[in-house]
């Protein structure tokens, strides 16, 4: 293909991706304010964490339940828009992924194209679980940060300060489950071996813990804690797969002796004679013919 098909081709894939995410993102505009086959509204499950907080530090308008606040014309389109857009792009990501697939599949070889499929499995199960958790740990870390203010205050947060933070939070969370696989598959490609790995654990856990109190959109302890403990869990894990993928490395090269995998191959780089025997000039053609 020429550069120009293939932008093209991009332009296409790019195009079909975009339209699955506006397809995803009508969806959850609509079941924003609408039940979905008996299933609580996508409002209410994304508005669950700040509704869990006790009555008393949070706004909660008589005979109205849980709700928040709206101080902009118009932010309740937006926000809804938002999470519609989030959650299309999440619930349709097989679609979208299939076309950064199909795109850069046809530069891939066979072996690489089956370590990549793996690769975009993995992330896509990891980062769910990592929204998952940080779905179950945002209402404690909103409980943690209101109790300060005791009975003097109550925690009134606009929609879309809320909003914001609850999709940071998943963001950060899902984004943060992926350094196991990027270990496994640097331990892989032989960049890194397990053995460097182990050495580095303290610092890597030290990491870790800077890491996460850095990523938590609260900046609550608990947030922190959780996904710091998480990571290093994770970490653990990844250790154990880089471990016995070392090993079955160093099995398949026993066969091989001493033999260094970095040195050189005996050739024969002497020159072989030629024996040519010219051929006589056919009639009618000059020598340059």
């Amino acid at each position: 293909m020429t550069l120009i098909d293939h932008l093209y081709e991009l332009r296409y894939r790019l195009g079909v991706a975009m339209l699955a995410i506006v397809a995803g993102g009508i969806f959850g505009f609509w079941w924003f304010a609408n039940s979905l086959f008996g299933l609580p509204t996508l409002g209410d499950f994304v508005t669950g964490p700040y509704c869990d907080l006790p009555k008393s530090v949070r706004f909660s308008p008589e005979g109205q339940g849980c709700q928040l606040m709206q101080t902009k014309p118009f932010e309740v389109f937006t926000l809804r828009l938002k999470v519609g857009l989030s959650l299309g792009a999440v619930i349709l990501s097989p679609v979208w992924l299939y076309q950064l697939w199909a795109f850069i599949t046809p530069g891939l070889h066979a072996k690489e194209r089956r370590y990549a499929g793996t690769f975009v499995g993995l992330a896509s199960v990891l980062f769910t679980c990592g929204a998952a958790l940080a779905y179950f740990v945002a209402p404690k870390g909103l409980a943690f940060m209101a109790g300060f203010g005791g009975e003097a205050f109550f925690t009134a947060l606009t929609g879309g300060e809320y909003i914001s933070f609850v999709l940071l939070m998943l963001l950060f969370f899902g984004i943060s489950f992926e350094l196991p696989l990027i270990m496994v598959m640097l331990n892989r490609a032989g960049v890194v071996s397990y053995a460097k790995l182990k050495s580095w654990w303290r610092g890597s856990v030290f990491v870790l813990f800077v890491f996460a109190a850095i990523a938590t959109p609260g900046q609550d302890p608990l947030s922190m804690m959780v996904l710091a403990a998480a990571l290093c869990l994770l970490y653990v894990v990844a250790l154990a797969i880089c471990r016995l993928q070392d090993r079955s490395k160093a099995r398949k090269l026993e066969g091989m002796g001493a033999t260094d995998p970095d040195e050189a191959s005996d050739l024969d780089t002497a020159p072989s004679s030629l024996d040519v025997t010219p051929s006589a000039t056919p009639r009618g053609h000059d020598d340059a013919t």
